[in-house]
């Protein structure tokens, strides 16, 4: 399948999903506090989602591959050293300074937006916990400041490594970012770690996520038995932030840009 180029009116669609997804996050804000669990925070996004803004919630019942269980909840949540695909569970309640990432994605008439936030319980944390979620951030504006016609996926993936490692955190290379548009996932796969100048070169109108994973410890993770959940094999703590992107004449849209964002 080759890369899509968003038409014009595509990308008013990819807008739109992707505003709707970044509101997601706006909303759930103020409810990730100490004492809550993390199906309670999935019900009030699925509400949301599908009662407030008109939309699917993509992750519910999503197979990545054939004979896969389906996803059964609608946002993801992974907490401390989960690094992605963590499924809600009424169980165990979040705790002053644990790390969470909600990872949201909507289908607005077709069309996808896909982002994900890190939240430190409470407010406050460990200093290792709260450096790695600001450096994992910081990993996700890198790679966002290389995209620009002409540029290479081997640019962003080398920004994000060089500036995880030159902190002492390492780069999760099993799971990456991807086209995105009427599709879920979509070509082309963007990898979080690279070398410059290599791989496919970019074009105006792609659209696609970037949200690199990084461990406090080593790089090597370990899927669950599950079928989603993906924890650190060392058990130390994990940080993501996503977003949907648009390659522009020259540079970036950050499609699911929420208003806290700056950039």
């Amino acid at each position: 399948m080759a890369d899509s180029l968003k038409t014009p009116e595509e990308i008013a669609g990819m807008r739109a999903a992707g505003a709707a997804a970044a509101s997601v996050l706006e909303m759930i804000t103020p409810y990730v506090v100490p004492g809550v669990s993390t199906a309670a925070l999935n019900a009030r996004c699925h509400r949301f989602i599908v009662e407030e803004l008109g939309c699917i919630p993509a992750p519910l019942n999503y197979r990545g591959a054939p004979g896969q269980t389906p996803f059964p909840a609608s946002v993801c949540t992974s907490v401390n050293h989960v690094v992605c695909h963590g499924i809600p569970t009424e169980g165990k309640a979040l705790k002053r300074g644990d790390l969470l990432n909600i990872d949201v994605t909507v289908i607005k008439d077709g069309w996808h937006g896909d982002t994900s936030k890190m939240f430190i319980v409470g407010g406050t944390g460990s200093v290792l916990g709260e450096r790695l979620s600001r450096v994992a951030q910081e990993c996700l504006y890198l790679g966002i400041e290389a995209v620009r016609p002409g540029a290479t996926l081997g640019d962003i993936g080398h920004v994000i490594q060089r500036h995880a490692e030159a902190q002492r955190f390492s780069v999760v290379r099993e799971y990456c970012g991807h086209g995105i548009g009427r599709g879920f996932h979509e070509p082309p796969q963007i990898l979080h770690y690279g070398r410059p100048g290599t791989g496919e070169v970019l074009k105006e109108g792609m659209t696609f996520t970037i949200e690199p994973m990084i461990n406090a410890g080593r790089r090597e993770v370990k899927l669950l038995k599950d079928g989603w959940t993906v924890v650190t094999k060392d058990h130390k703590p994990s940080a993501q932030w996503e977003h949907t992107l648009l390659v522009t004449a020259d540079g970036a849209e950050i499609l699911t840009r929420r208003s806290e964002e700056t950039l």
